[in-house]
């Protein structure tokens, strides 16, 4: 992946195999991170009042380049001059969403973010997951257990 001033991007992808946090958190610690803020996003059971049995996540083929460039351009616009505050410590970066057919209680979404100090860590993982589920062109198949199923577009 790549490092700019003060950041290292450990992880951007789009990925068929399952995710977890945990990995993600791995990915990320370090002995000069004093916070680790992760998130996960799991597949629910339901939605505007109808239950969900599974669903399913399809990628434009975009997508990929797409998700890498939502992570540099947060990395590019919150970067500080060099010989700026912590330097020795980059803020890490992990992120990856799931595409295919994902049950209930899967995680579709993980990011986690290391930084010296907490603050900066839940700002840019807050802001990570917020930019990723509104740029990157996913779309999710929902399959209720009525039989119906319904399209939700990306960006929406």
């Amino acid at each position: 992946m790549g490092t700019e001033t003060g950041f290292e991007i450990v992880h951007a992808v789009l990925s068929a195999e399952p995710i977890s946090v945990e990995q993600a958190i791995a990915a990320v610690e370090s002995d000069t991170a004093g916070a680790v803020v992760s998130f996960s996003g799991v597949v629910r059971n339901h939605d505007g009042g109808k239950q969900v049995s599974r669903l399913s996540y399809s990628a434009h083929p975009t997508a990929h380049q797409v998700m890498a460039d939502v992570v540099a351009a947060l990395v590019a616009e919150h970067s500080v001059p060099a010989g700026g505050a912590d330097q020795q410590q980059p803020v890490r970066i992990w992120a990856a969403h799931r595409i295919g057919m994902l049950e209930i209680g899967d995680p579709a979404l993980v990011c986690a973010v290391s930084a010296a100090h907490r603050g900066q860590a839940f700002a840019v993982c807050a802001e990570l997951v917020d930019r990723i589920k509104a740029q990157v062109p996913i779309w999710k198949e929902q399959f209720f257990a009525d039989g119906t199923v319904e399209w939700v577009g990306a960006g929406e």
